[in-house]
């Protein structure tokens, strides 16, 4: 990179990125987030954000690498816990998406049509 250029942030992830990723950890949280005795190795976790990776670019604005996507999902993880906490403090009542995994994920008009709350 020429000294003179600033660095430029990437885009924002989009929709269908964001639908993808989701759906992939999902798939293979067991594999990323277990603990105990049977958990993956560095490299087997290593093998499955790269196979993540390439399920979101072919959807992506930008290239995205591994590190991308490990930032994105600890958003989510991080947006999914508070939107948990001020359900629990009483600031509304929990709908048929609290069930859902994807329900607290994704805000009402992320979701599909299908999931989405009622109202």
């Amino acid at each position: 990179m020429a000294e003179d250029s600033p660095k430029r942030r990437k885009a924002n992830f989009n929709e269908a990125e964001t639908e993808v990723l989701i759906e992939q950890v999902l798939k293979h949280e067991q594999l990323l987030f277990a603990a105990g005795p049977g958990r993956a190795s560095p490299g087997q976790k290593r093998k499955v954000w790269e196979l993540i990776r390439h399920k979101v670019n072919p959807v992506a604005a930008c290239p995205r690498d591994v590190e991308d996507l490990k930032k994105r999902w600890r958003d989510l993880k991080r947006r999914d816990r508070s939107k948990l906490c001020r359900l629990s403090q009483g600031c509304g009542p929990p709908g048929p998406a609290a069930a859902a995994p994807l329900g607290l994920l994704l805000a009402p008009s992320e979701m599909p049509p299908a999931a989405a709350p009622p109202g």
